[in-house]
């Protein structure tokens, strides 16, 4: 397949948020500001594509051969978990402001279940090396976008006049549904 088609597919027809809804904790959570958003959409794009680069070599070359193909979510859990951290402690010590602004958000990109799920598709999807790296870059985009336009969406809300009844978290879901129709729209881009 034509990695073009790979990324564009991965970020809008396939979007891990708004067409598979994945990783809602974060999209609800961390979209009330639009740095925050943008900072966890950086940490969490930057896990997902080197979440794949670590588990699809791990899998094909050791866990396939040796015949733990079985294992393959256990052991992707715990890569994740690893990286997690070390990004963790790289966001503490260069941008501060942001770690503690993410809060528990940061630490729950280990069990986001958006992460888990790109590496297991490429497998899936039986992509080889390049197209799995692709296909996280694009589902890493395509978080990102979800993540921004949210708290674009979250902004407008702040100065809207809303009815009492739907003030809260109730307009979230409404916002996130009509989101994620206008998502479909990009279902016939590409087949």
């Amino acid at each position: 397949m034509n990695l073009m088609k790979i990324f564009v597919k991965s970020m809008l027809v396939d979007n891990v948020i708004l067409i598979q809804y994945l990783a809602l904790c974060p999209f609800i959570g961390m979209t009330n500001d639009t740095g925050k958003a943008t900072g966890m959409g950086f940490a969490t794009s930057f896990v997902m594509i080197l979440a794949t680069a670590v588990t699809y070599p791990l899998y094909t070359y050791i866990m396939q051969p040796l015949g733990l193909g079985f294992l393959q979510t256990l052991l992707f859990i715990l890569v994740i978990a690893a990286l997690v951290q070390l990004v963790e402690f790289y966001i503490k010590k260069a941008a501060p402001a942001l770690y503690s602004a993410m809060g528990v958000y940061l630490t729950l990109i280990t069990t986001n279940c958006a992460v888990l799920a790109v590496t297991l598709n490429c497998i899936s999807k039986n992509y080889n090396y390049i197209e799995s790296l692709v296909y996280a870059a694009g589902s890493a985009a395509g978080f990102m976008i979800s993540m921004i336009v949210m708290a674009g969406v979250r902004d407008r809300m702040k100065t809207a006049k809303l009815p009492a009844f739907i003030n809260g978290r109730a307009i979230l879901f409404i916002a996130a549904g009509l989101l994620s129709m206008a998502f479909l729209g990009f279902s016939g881009l590409i087949k």
